[in-house]
């Protein structure tokens, strides 16, 4: 399985000075981005197809659990072929004013029981949705993040996380 990354980097997000975020501008703190992504229904991957053509973006479902993202989906969809071939991914969430964007890479796993377990509560909590432990005995997408920018107010408080 991925291993846990460690707790990221905060740095403050390099913008064009026009932008007008100040040089002393307060970090994010990656407590609130991590709880942000939790509590999140739906997130936007950005995948691209094969030889860099046409990126295309989906909304999916998902369960952030210690620094990864779980996910499923057809493998037939375009979407997962893009995976197959390039597992590199932006994912974002819905909310433009509190933007979180993660950039990593997407694996295909088979959840360990106790993944399994954790992963199934947290979708009947999100979604109402009535799953069991062994719906994740399948091979699943684990999403893991390499960096993340996010912010409350783009000129306040943007940061930059990267992970070790």
């Amino acid at each position: 399985m991925t291993g846990k990354p460690a707790k990221p980097v905060a740095s403050r997000l390099s913008l064009p000075p026009d932008y007008g975020l100040p040089a002393d501008s307060p970090l994010l703190p990656w407590r609130e981005v991590d709880e942000r992504l939790a509590k999140a229904l739906h997130y936007w991957i950005s995948t691209v197809g094969a030889g860099g053509s046409t990126p295309i973006a989906r909304p999916i479902d998902g369960m952030w659990v210690d620094c990864a993202l779980y996910f499923g989906g057809d493998p037939k969809s375009r979407w997962r072929r893009n995976l197959a071939r390039n597992p590199s991914v932006c994912i974002t969430l819905e909310d433009a004013e509190r933007a979180v964007i993660l950039e990593g890479s997407v694996a295909v796993e088979t959840p360990n029981a106790a993944l399994a377990a954790r992963l199934v509560e947290q979708a009947n909590q999100k979604y109402k949705m009535d799953q069991t432990a062994d719906e994740y005995t399948a091979r699943t997408c684990v999403f893991t993040p390499s960096k993340a920018m996010a912010w409350t107010l783009l000129y306040k408080d943007a940061t930059r996380f990267r992970f070790g």
